[in-house]
């Protein structure tokens, strides 16, 4: 069983940053692979950064140089750091581990980037 609990977020002007934390707990080291995903009102859920203990990592086409993610191992922690953001990345953003087959969530966190 995996327990993961999100911070940061919040409301953003345009051009802003900001930075997503996911503690993971009782540890990171198990997992496989870790993500962020975005939710936006009337959309389906999307992936928009994944790394993988393998040191694989995957961006969605609308963050790529814009977006990126990270982990600190030694303190069971996943960031996802967005700089340059745009209206369009208005969304409930969530943190996702993946062990084996098995899937674990965070709670979801709101980003508002508007004027």
């Amino acid at each position: 069983q995996v327990q993961l609990v999100q911070s940061g977020g919040g409301l953003v002007q345009p051009g802003g940053s900001l930075r997503l934390s996911c503690a993971a707990s009782p540890s990171i080291f198990s997992i496989n692979a870790m993500g962020w995903y975005r939710q936006a009102p009337g959309k389906q859920r999307e992936l928009v950064a994944q790394i993988t203990w393998g040191a694989s990592f995957n961006y969605a086409d609308s963050v790529k140089g814009r977006f990126t993610i990270s982990v600190d191992i030694p303190k069971n922690m996943v960031y996802l750091q967005m700089n340059s953001l745009k209206p369009e990345d208005t969304a409930v953003y969530y943190c996702k581990a993946q062990k084996t087959i098995a899937e674990y969530w965070g709670q979801g966190t709101q980003v508002t980037v508007s004027l």
